[in-house]
């Protein structure tokens, strides 16, 4: 599993293979259950991590506890809630398993020596949050004042791995509509011409 890992610093371009033995001793594996909380809400952000296998999926909880689910990520991506991460605050969000998943997780003061002793990290980083950025962008450009049907059809084009990995209240919170409403999409879209 560390290959993966591996794999994914070496493909970044900027790491020696000194550099990248040296940074992945100080990730550790866990494996998460569906279910299982990376990151809770409400406390201090203490890791980052890199996803081997399974996904996880980032929410807020609102008032009456309904998840407002703002993003999934799956193999080979970073998971955290960086700003929180950085400046050791408590998190607004959770991150929870979504499938059986094995996520090598940093730990802040690891994470700082790290960056200290590895300082092409920092590009690998920077673009990690840069693809967080965009990713955002992405989505509330995406998802932002359009029809359950427009938000579905966006979804099987750009993002047909959420059709097929993710559950339906899940995605349904993802797109900001209720399941009912994406149940009804899915079915305009399966036959064309019934409403």
């Amino acid at each position: 599993m560390t290959n993966v890992f591996e794999n994914f610093l070496s493909s970044t371009g900027g790491l020696s293979d000194d550099e990248i033995n040296f940074s992945v001793q100080f990730f550790k594996p866990i494996n998460l259950k569906k279910g299982d909380f990376f990151i809770h809400e409400d406390e201090i952000c203490r890791y980052i991590g890199f996803i081997i296998s399974g996904a996880v999926k980032a929410y807020a909880t609102d008032k009456e506890g309904k998840e407002n689910i703002t993003c999934f990520k799956f193999e080979n991506e970073f998971v955290t809630s960086f700003p929180e991460f950085v400046t050791q605050e408590k998190s607004r969000r959770s991150i929870r398993a979504v499938e059986d998943s094995v996520i090598y997780r940093i730990k802040y003061p690891d994470y700082q020596l790290l960056m200290r002793q590895i300082v092409a990290l920092n590009g690998v980083i920077k673009s990690v949050i840069e693809q967080e950025y965009d990713q955002k962008e992405r989505y509330m450009l995406s998802y932002n004042n359009k029809s359950a049907l427009d938000k579905y059809h966006h979804v099987l084009s750009n993002e047909p791995m959420l059709v097929q990995r993710i559950a339906t209240q899940d995605l349904a919170s993802y797109l900001g509509i209720t399941q009912r409403s994406l149940t009804r999409a899915k079915g305009q879209i399966l036959r064309p011409g019934i409403l």
